[in-house]
């Protein structure tokens, strides 16, 4: 998926000229939004920690304090989560969605299955570094049944690597049962062909229609397994669908996926919606929130 994100890196990247160009859209009176979030926007997350750095050293103050200083509302959250490291961001929108009453259960699922295997033993680690509690306790403790054994089977990040040739069939037999059954006696292969086989293989063996998986969350499981892309493009069209936008789900979406497939989300937007993601948020967003969030979509397919 290499170079498939709206965001890359600046070649022409020099982190102290970067950090003295926000210093100076932020001193004096008003804030020059439009060059934060055009600076911000092309430049890649581990370049933006390097004018986090040359920020403190210039001017001895921390740069996402001053953002926040100076911006508000959906911009300067949306700010924030693009000068946040890519595994605290996941860290933080996990922890968001366990603590207090209820479960954000879209988030837990989002996250534990769209990541790689590595990706999610750093979020495991740095979860308990931020912290000081065990994901996996805090994942099960707030969740019950089949879809906390998954999740417990994802945060292991334990997948096969490849394609299993010898086991497609029998995989593709037992999703088909299992959904057929509305879930009846097949649960336990199910949650673990799910949770264990690598996503090539799901692919390959997911030939059944998620509407026969409709079951608790795991028909979004299935989903992310067939096609990362297709499943992030169907979660933006639902976070701005119907009166209100989902702006939370909305900023997770475009700031996690802007550098790994957001070129990929866009063309699967367009083929399943028939429109494009960036007309899209611009009929459902206004300001520098919009602004900010057509620069992270990175072009139209219209």
């Amino acid at each position: 998926m290499a170079g498939r994100g709206s965001v890359r890196a600046s070649g022409n990247f020099n982190a102290n000229q970067d950090a003295e160009t926000l210093y100076k859209a932020m001193k004096g009176l008003g804030t020059d939004e439009d060059s934060i979030m055009k600076l911000l926007t092309s430049r890649s997350n581990s370049q933006r920690q390097q004018i986090k750095a040359a920020y403190k050293t210039l001017h001895g103050k921390d740069l996402v304090g001053d953002l926040q200083g100076e911006l508000g509302g959906k911009f300067e959250t949306l700010v924030v989560a693009l000068m946040t490291p890519p595994t605290l961001y996941d860290v933080t929108s996990l922890r968001n969605a366990i603590k207090g009453a209820g479960t954000d259960e879209k988030v837990l699922i989002e996250i534990l299955s769209s990541r790689t295997a590595q990706q999610v033993k750093d979020i495991t680690a740095a979860y308990r570094q931020e912290y000081n509690k065990n994901l996996e306790d805090d994942v099960t403790g707030d969740t019950s049944g089949h879809f906390r054994r998954l999740l417990v089977i994802l945060l292991q990040a334990s997948r096969q690597q490849g394609v299993q040739e010898g086991n497609i069939e029998t995989d593709a037999q037992t999703l088909f049962s299992a959904g057929e059954r509305k879930f009846g006696t097949d649960e336990e292969q199910f949650i673990t062909i799910l949770g264990n086989r690598s996503a090539e293989h799901l692919r390959r063996g997911v030939c059944v229609c998620e509407r026969e998986i409709c079951v608790f969350n795991l028909s979004r499981v299935v989903k992310c397994a067939r096609s990362v892309p297709a499943y992030f493009a169907e979660t933006l069209y639902n976070s701005m669908k119907g009166a209100g936008t989902d702006d939370q789900t909305l900023i997770r979406v475009m700031v996690s996926r802007s550098e790994v497939d957001m070129l990929d989300i866009r063309a699967d937007y367009r083929r399943l919606f028939a429109k494009s993601l960036h007309s899209a948020i611009q009929g459902d967003t206004s300001g520098d929130y919009r602004k900010a969030l057509l620069l992270l979509c990175g072009g139209n397919d219209a």
